[in-house]
């Protein structure tokens, strides 16, 4: 199938690019900015969605705009990977837009011209990323959305906030200007050109292997968004960051931009062949079950709700790298839906999160006994995510997990059965205690009466978590999206 050729992509990223021109503009006026981000974002999925009829026929959505140096281009292509992430980003960005709203309006929180500018620039960067044809231009918006989104993690501009946000840049701006420019340096050097391949562009290249060793780790390790451990320790620390911020980071863009980022370097940058050829994938598969493992047992010890939830992010990204490299068709597809089933989960976790904090002022499990019963909407939501978390069916993380169980058996990798197994086994320790202390938990006397649900904030964590149900009742769409990748 030709390519088509059109200007679609560009209008997806231009729209949030100009929702955060307007909200600055609006500054003045809150109510007309408040309405910028939510209209945006809902004209933004639907250029998105407009695309996927092309792509699912097994066609690419093209736009070549200009060339930098021979075989780099600034260019975007619109495939089934950059479909899965733009579909999920587009989409939650609708309901975090408005989650937003209600969080900052009822915290009265300051800087909120520059908040929602930023996010609106986040995505715009994020669905960039998505559609690049090359890892030029996927570098490019990989580069503005760390510096777009620092201002969000120091939002607060306390002394925590601005500890957070250094090591937030200095993890991942530092592991960018080293061992990522060197690996694209390297590659140019080795391919003569940056262009995404079907296959790999460097399957059939005339390189050594330790050589290619090298560049595959500057690739794992440089784009430390995805959290491989050691390269985690920013995550944490961003949660600084009003919970909208900590939506965005840990479900919607930032991270999903790491691990997608990696994908792209296994399927079409390296090729399944050659990271098999190399035993790159055996290797990257045990060092991100460490990650997903360890990740695990640190969330076990932290009572800080969000400190638990961001660890339990750090652990989660590992399951799509890990589906990547164990090279089977099956868990393929279980690590690239990962990226859907992830984000509809976490972020109707970190939703939650933010409302309990809202209502309350709690931040701390162990505060929250009785809470649930105060809260029903959004502790019911909070046990339905944490489900999907675990992969209980018929939640969407049930079906991400299910492909990736089936996969390491397909693999002949019982190891990895067994991580999987575990961990799913480490989310029901640290997740379940939230919801039984919630609802069963007797409150403290002193609790305040005035206790209540937010509408602004339940609404938009009710349909998050509503959609990580319909994902698992209805996958066919993110799985057609995964198989039409592994092709």
């Amino acid at each position: 199938m030709d390519p088509v050729i059109s200007i679609r992509p560009l209008a997806a990223v231009t729209v949030a690019g100009l929702a955060a021109l307007a909200v600055l503009l609006l500054n003045k006026r809150e109510k007309l900015r408040d309405l910028v981000s939510p209209l945006a974002a809902i004209v933004m999925f639907a250029i998105v969605a407009s695309m996927a009829p092309t792509v699912l026929a097994g066609g690419t959505v093209d736009l070549r705009l200009f060339e930098i140096l021979p075989g780099i281009d600034f260019a975007f292509r619109v495939d089934a990977l950059g479909m899965v992430f733009a579909t999920v980003s587009s989409l939650l960005w609708i309901v975090a837009a408005i989650y937003s709203i209600g969080y900052m309006r009822h915290l009265n929180e300051h800087a909120q011209t520059r908040f929602f500018a930023c996010f609106a620039t986040s995505l715009a960067a994020a669905v960039g990323g998505a559609f690049s044809a090359n890892l030029f231009t996927l570098v490019i918006f990989y580069e503005v959305l760390s510096l777009v989104t620092y201002p969000l993690v120091y939002h607060h501009e306390d002394e925590e906030g601005w500890a957070g946000s250094r090591k937030y840049l200095v993890y991942l701006m530092g592991a960018s200007k080293s061992v990522l420019l060197a690996a694209l340096a390297l590659t140019y050097h080795i391919a003569g050109s940056l262009d995404f391949v079907a296959g790999g562009l460097l399957a059939e290249a005339d390189a050594s292997a330790p050589l290619l060793t090298v560049v595959y780790f500057c690739y794992l390790f440089g784009f430390a968004k995805a959290a491989v451990m050691p390269m985690h320790a920013w995550l944490p620390a961003a949660m600084v960051a009003p919970t909208p911020v900590s939506a965005l980071l840990h479900a919607v863009a930032v991270v999903k931009m790491g691990v997608f980022c990696v994908l792209r370097v296994v399927f079409h940058v390296f090729g399944v062949g050659l990271v098999g050829g190399l035993g790159l994938g055996i290797a990257t598969a045990y060092l991100v079950s460490f990650t997903i493992l360890m990740a695990s047992v640190y969330a076990l010890t932290r009572d800080d709700l969000k400190a638990r939830l961001a660890y339990s992010t750090v652990s989660q990204l590992s399951y799509v790298v890990l589906g990547a490299v164990l090279l089977s068709p099956v868990a393929m597809v279980g690590g690239i839906i990962h990226i859907a089933a992830h984000a509809f989960s976490k972020i109707t976790l970190f939703f939650c999160a933010g409302s309990i904090y809202c209502a309350s002022g709690k931040r701390n499990i162990s505060d929250m006994a009785g809470i649930g019963r105060r809260l029903p909407w959004t502790m019911g939501a909070f046990f339905v995510a944490s489900l999907s978390m675990i992969g209980v069916p018929p939640t969407a993380g049930f079906v991400s997990k299910w492909y990736l169980t089936l996969g390491s058996v397909e693999a002949g990798e019982v190891a990895f059965l067994i991580v999987l197994l575990a961990s799913s086994v480490l989310n029901a320790a640290y997740f379940l205690p939230v919801s039984y202390v919630a609802f069963f938990g007797a409150e403290a006397p002193e609790s305040p009466a005035t206790i209540r649900e937010i509408p602004l904030v339940t609404v938009p964590l009710v349909a998050t978590a509503i959609l990580s149900v319909l994902m698992g009742v209805f996958p066919g769409y993110f799985l057609a999206l995964a198989e039409g990748v592994v092709g």
